[in-house]
């Protein structure tokens, strides 16, 4: 019997090129994403009954999600954040959790910087105010010379301060274990949290969510920040205490904040963030280019085929899955 590949990332379709490509290995391909399960009415558990390996979106892959895969043997997460999978649990049923770092570093780099210029330039604020039949022409200021404070420096971190050195930003830094030779050949100051805070006119998030990152920027945190210093958050939702931002924004103490991640997906509706006109808001899409998905979602594919053809994959979140059985 043929192995099958269930996908429940949403930007995949039958026909296209992961489906080509995990046909070529000799894999039956059945496509569930949220919004077909919705209007089908199928649970996540349902599908994922005869699954051997799972091209995973942002779906939540919990315990109960797991066990009700008995022939599962590999997750292939498109992204670099693996959170939505219980990986212990995947890891006790001998299901290997592999990740895609670094296919949507450009990607999500570009949206901190476009969404850096919205803030700096008042861009939302300009176009609400035009389409309310008012003209006003509010003063910005620039990203030259303008201190960058970026909390985590890897791929995209690293990425994202090249685009400010050459916008003419300061550039600096808050990591446990900075990459030495980057360091040294930007100049990009590495400093501990609260100083860097207390230094940037804008902080950008880049570190996995994690109990020891959960709520990291906290009612002290934003106290840390400058009054017009920006928040930019393309990291998770989690990592920032919403409550406590919509309180410090609400009081004025924050010139604004960005977030393309949120701890809720999508924002309720009843959230305070919503009605402030100093929040910027984009739908989870800083790795949503054609050319990261592309490179995310095959890098994804690949993994799952290497597993499922008894390879050790590229970018393995578990190896101690092997050692367990199910």
């Amino acid at each position: 019997m043929s192995k099958r590949v269930l996908v429940t990332t949403p930007y995949l379709e039958p026909g296209g090129e992961v489906d080509r490509l995990l046909t070529e290995a000799g894999f039956d391909t059945v496509f569930a994403p949220a919004s077909l399960r919705q209007a089908t009415g199928l649970s996540l558990t349902g599908v994922v009954r005869e699954a051997d390996g799972i091209v995973a979106g942002t779906d939540a892959f919990t315990a109960e999600v797991i066990a009700a895969a008995p022939r599962l043997r590999v997750f292939g997460r498109c992204g670099a954040g693996y959170d939505n999978i219980d990986v212990a649990c995947a890891t006790r049923h001998g299901v290997a959790v592999t990740h895609t770092p670094g296919a949507n570093r450009r990607s999500v780099a570009e949206h901190v910087l476009a969404l850096m210029l919205n803030c700096a330039r008042l861009i939302p604020q300009n176009t609400a105010a035009i389409r309310a039949g008012d003209w006003a022409q509010r003063s910005g200021c620039e990203l030259h010379g303008a201190t960058l404070g970026l909390v985590g420096l890897g791929a995209i971190g690293q990425t994202v301060a090249r685009l400010a050195l050459a916008l003419g930003m300061r550039v600096l830094a808050t990591e446990p274990d900075p990459d030495r030779e980057f360091l040294a050949e930007t100049g990009v100051r590495v400093l501990p949290l609260p100083e860097l805070l207390a230094e940037a006119d804008f902080v950008s998030l880049h570190l996995f969510l994690a109990e020891s990152t959960r709520n990291l920027i906290d009612a002290e945190a934003l106290r840390a920040m400058k009054t017009s210093a920006y928040l930019i958050n393309t990291a998770r939702g989690g990592i920032v205490d919403e409550q406590a931002l919509a309180e410090a924004l609400e009081r004025g103490e924050l010139g604004g904040a960005a977030l393309d991640v949120l701890a809720q997906e999508p924002l309720p509706a009843d959230s305070r963030l919503r009605g402030l006109d100093n929040v910027l808001i984009t739908a989870h899409i800083g790795g949503a280019t054609t050319q990261a998905r592309s490179r995310s979602s095959l890098l994804a594919a690949r993994q799952v085929v290497d597993v499922l053809h008894g390879r050790v994959p590229a970018h393995l979140v578990n190896p101690e899955y092997a050692r367990e059985v199910r």
